[in-house]
């Protein structure tokens, strides 16, 4: 098979190597429990203590990008677990510590600001550190069992960054969306003891050699798609996504929407790629929900009367993009695979950025002029000048124009719809470009309002400001450097 995961890399023959992978999982959770005794109030220490994570993460890519990529195996009796890393997995790494860092920088001045001494706000800070770690668990997992573990503790802290700001709304948001993740959990369970009583392997590895192609595998890969699609707000099991982030606080908004669901579309994607590699006809049901999604996300941003109802219906539109580029994975040409393979991932990391600064941009609107409708912006242009350009820039990657990530991303998942010959695929580009200028152009057209009665706007403190711009710029920047993840990816997917 194509070892695009780097499950067939080298094992692993020095401990400091595992030891760095300990570290890059536990120091989260660490700092999360330290930061929830010591409540900070500034977001500098944050800044200085996070960079131990990122250390760990450079030791841990000093040890395994020389060698192209490293698994470790874990003996529990009959079963095999198994961990990787190589270069998709330590951009993804990256990409999650990035992401949690600017959300936890920007959060003391949100929480002084906007919540003030509530209590539920000290369980903020190990929430985000579990989290991390459970998303990042998720990257290196090479097995169903570990795979399983780091799925559900991702969605545990998920609820619990959900259920925080304790409102009625919340609460009721925040219990429907763990009911919902507890149905996909069940089905994904009930899909892992298809496999494990039919070939008794956990590993992907050894699942890839033993599973045969039948009725069982089939409905096996069935319950796990649709269990991770449903946590993924995939089109059409999104409808629980919007409420959601209507009533979360900003910084976990941004935390769900840029890496939350791309961490259960990451498992789908390689249990495809490994249990059914060459399932054209079932990629291009998948790839036609993507389409599906692409365009009805975009109708609803476009149509949605609050400002982060846009923001979340956007996060809809743009997940379909990674599912065009699932189905320009599976069951195609290598030279298709190939670019789609590039493009899939580079969206992902391009969105991710984006809609976190996105977010927290949005957050800095509705926190300076109280308003949480986009009609009620009218005149912010004037008092706001600095969200809304990190609103701009973050929206010059989703909509997909150079030199943003987004439109390098758009642009390879676009030449491989033309090499497979997918013209639908095609026109859900096109037209979700369309409708991603339109979503954004109406936020502009109300900000810009000149005549508009002033509002009582609050100054918004400068660390929110920083953080959403930083991360807005980061989407841009990536896009001048595209090709030095695009090296990663290309020596993650290599091997053979």
């Amino acid at each position: 098979m194509i070892d695009r995961l780097g499950l067939l890399a080298p094992y692993a023959t020095h401990l400091s190597d595992f030891s760095a992978v300990m570290l890059v999982l536990g120091l989260p959770v660490l700092l999360g429990v330290l930061a929830a005794c010591w409540q900070p109030r500034r977001s500098w220490p944050i800044v200085a203590f996070s960079l131990l994570p990122l250390m760990a993460l450079a030791w841990l890519s000093f040890r395994v990008l020389p060698q192209g990529g490293q698994t470790w195996l874990i003996e529990l009796g009959s079963l095999t677990l198994q961990w990787r890393a190589n270069g998709l997995t330590l951009l993804l790494l990256l990409l999650t510590q990035v992401i949690v860092l600017s959300s936890a920088a920007y959060a003391p001045a949100y929480l002084r600001e906007e919540i003030g001494s509530k209590g539920q706000q000290v369980w903020l800070w190990p929430l985000q550190g579990i989290l991390a770690a459970s998303l990042s668990l998720i990257w290196l997992a090479g097995d169903l069992l570990t795979l399983y573990i780091g799925l559900e503790l991702m969605g545990l802290a998920a609820v619990g960054l959900m259920l925080l700001p304790g409102r009625v709304d919340a609460l009721a948001a925040g219990m429907r969306y763990l009911l919902l993740a507890l149905v996909g959990s069940l089905a994904f369970l009930l899909g892992i003891a298809l496999l494990l009583g039919a070939w008794g392997r956990l590993d992907l590895v050894g699942l890839a050699l033993a599973a045969k192609p039948g009725v069982l595998l089939w409905v096996a890969v069935a319950l796990l798609s649709a269990g991770l699609l449903l946590k993924a707000a995939a089109f059409p099991l999104h409808a629980w996504l919007a409420p959601v982030h209507a009533s979360a606080w900003t910084p976990v908004s941004a935390l769900h929407a840029a890496l939350v669901v791309k961490g259960s579309f990451f498992i789908v994607l390689q249990l495809w790629l490994v249990l059914v590699p060459e399932a054209r006809v079932a990629a291009w049901l998948v790839g036609g929900l993507g389409g599906a999604a692409v365009i009805w996300g975009g109708l609803l941003a476009w149509r949605a009367a609050k400002l982060k109802d846009v923001v979340a219906w956007s996060t809809v539109s743009q997940l379909g993009y990674l599912l065009l580029g699932f189905s320009l994975l599976i069951g195609t040409a290598p030279s298709v695979a190939e670019v789609a393979w590039e493009g899939t991932w580079l969206q992902l990391a391009a969105h991710s950025l984006a809609k976190a600064g996105m977010f927290l941009a949005t957050g800095n609107l509705i926190y300076s002029t109280g308003e949480s409708h986009v009609r009620g912006l009218a005149g912010a242009s004037r008092r706001m000048p600095l969200s809304l350009l990190s609103f701009g820039i973050a929206a010059i990657s989703l909509i997909g124009l150079p030199p943003s990530a987004g439109f390098t991303a758009k642009w390879l998942l676009l030449h491989a719809s033309l090499e497979a010959g997918y013209w639908p695929w095609i026109a859900a580009l096109a037209l979700g470009t369309l409708l991603s200028a339109a979503y954004i152009f109406r936020v502009f057209r109300y900000s810009f309002v000149e005549d508009a009665e002033p509002l009582d706007y609050r100054r918004v403190p400068w660390s929110m400001e920083l953080f959403a711009l930083a991360l807005a710029l980061a989407s841009l920047l990536l896009g001048l450097v595209a090709e030095w993840p695009l090296m990663l990816l290309r020596a993650a997917g290599g091997g053979a």
